[in-house]
């Protein structure tokens, strides 16, 4: 027999676990597969398994996890390469596989879509370079417009807590300033809702890049390109100095609503270039990402610097989560999604790097509810799913035309994404475990 026929011939023992429900279970029973069988391979002979114990069953993608590692080579290379005995029964892990099932039609803005959120289940919110934030139900479906900024609308974050019946956002803008916005998402409307800011907050004298909410909602900080980050109230009622006026604007011989204005309560001052990105996880502490290479973590009863970490580039976003919600990850003027542990000693160094993608990082976001799972966002067009047990994506979302901008993730099965070609794109039937 030649070489290339033995190694075709050869087996190895394995059995097939998952933490999958019925009727996603095979039998416990090991049994002999080919040896340089690929992740393909594997779905298929685990979907023959499935539909041999279910004539209904539909086939789907699975991917594999061995010693904790995802399979991205032949099953024969991946044991050599992890030095694992190919004499004993394999015990291989099957999940369902991270990839979009459907794309939805774009919806189409009138300039660049340059921030999306997603946290809010009801909703999707877009911010703009024409100024305007709009708010989508789904694919197509505007149901409010935000008008007020005067130019580019750069960050937003969902403000009011989760369950709340009317949404309260915060707004960051090329303008130098931040607004603040309520609306109800129960409201059925024939047409898009014009809608306009409570509040309007003053401070900073360049570009509002970046917004994040504390968690209770009373309060938001701002990153700036005039290198500092504010902190401001957002209550509607709030008495405790922070008011500098109420103005009525008369626009058209019209007057509009009041409008409140706000100073920021305090200042963190440390960053010597623009502060592209801030996330605020934990009641007393917020991260920020700056073109001065750093990510920063602030004690915000204090204002100080509690901790740097410098990558050597400078940064375009930045996402705390992951394993015990503490893992950093960042990415900016080069195609590396990197990933830091603070906990470890020697955080200068990520735990992780991600190269796959051909031009600058311009979003990065966890999965709210996994430890492995994240996205990123290129100038090179295309979003990516990660998952930290592998090095490879587990999906590349090619609906883009231009840059990327901006991701997120959407109701935890759908990646939403907006760019330059001035669309916002909607990946759903993500299976994320």
């Amino acid at each position: 027999m030649d070489m290339d026929g033995d190694v075709e011939e050869r087996r190895v023992q394995a059995r097939f676990i998952t933490k999958l429900k019925p009727p996603c279970k095979v039998p416990h029973t090991s049994i002999a597969i080919p040896a340089n069988v690929t992740r393909f391979g594997l779905s298929t002979i685990v979907n023959s398994l499935l539909k041999a114990g279910n004539d209904e069953w539909e086939s789907q993608p699975f991917d594999f996890v061995i010693d904790g590692e995802l399979v991205r080579l032949p099953l024969e290379q991946f044991v050599l390469a992890k030095g694992i005995s190919a004499e004993k029964v394999l015990e291989i892990e099957y999940i369902r596989a991270v990839a979009p099932q459907k794309e939805d039609e774009p919806s189409l803005h009138d300039d660049w879509v340059s921030t999306v959120d997603g946290s809010c289940p009801r909703f999707i919110f877009t911010g703009c370079y024409d100024s305007f934030g709009r708010v989508w139900k789904a694919a197509g479906e505007c149901t409010h417009i935000l008008e007020g900024h005067r130019d580019a609308i750069t960050s937003v974050t969902i403000v009011s807590p989760e369950g709340a019946d009317s949404v309260t956002v915060a707004t960051a803008s090329k303008d130098q300033s931040l607004r603040l916005w309520k609306f109800d998402t129960e409201e059925h409307l024939d047409q898009p809702a014009k809608i306009r800011a409570y509040k309007v907050l003053r401070g900073h004298n360049a570009s509002v890049q970046s917004v994040a909410a504390q968690a209770s909602g009373n309060m938001i900080c701002s990153g700036s390109w005039d290198c500092t980050i504010n902190l401001w109230r957002t209550n509607l009622s709030d008495t405790e100095g922070d008011l500098v006026s109420i103005k009525k604007r008369k626009v058209k011989n019209n007057v509009e609503e009041s409008q409140m204005e706000g100073e920021a309560l305090s200042t963190l001052v440390g960053h010597t270039q623009c502060v592209s990105a801030v996330h605020w996880p934990e009641h007393s502490t917020i991260y920020s990402a700056s073109w001065d290479h750093s990510v920063r973590r602030w004690d915000v009863e204090t204002g100080k610097d509690l901790s740097n970490i410098f990558c050597g580039k400078a940064l375009n976003c930045l996402h705390v989560g992951g394993e015990g919600s503490a893992l950093i990850a960042a990415g900016g003027s080069d195609p590396i999604l990197r990933i830091w542990d603070p906990r470890k000693p020697g955080t200068s160094a990520p735990i992780y790097q991600f190269s796959s993608h051909n031009s600058w990082i311009s979003a990065c976001k966890w999965h709210a509810k996994s430890l492995f799972h994240l996205l990123s966002a290129s100038y090179d067009g295309k979003v990516m799913l990660w998952d930290l047990r592998t090095a490879w994506p587990l999906a590349i979302i090619d609906s883009h035309e231009d840059k990327v901008l901006c991701a997120d993730w959407w109701k935890g099965d759908s990646v939403i994404s907006g760019g330059v070609d001035s669309k916002l794109c909607i990946s759903s039937g993500i299976s994320v475990q």
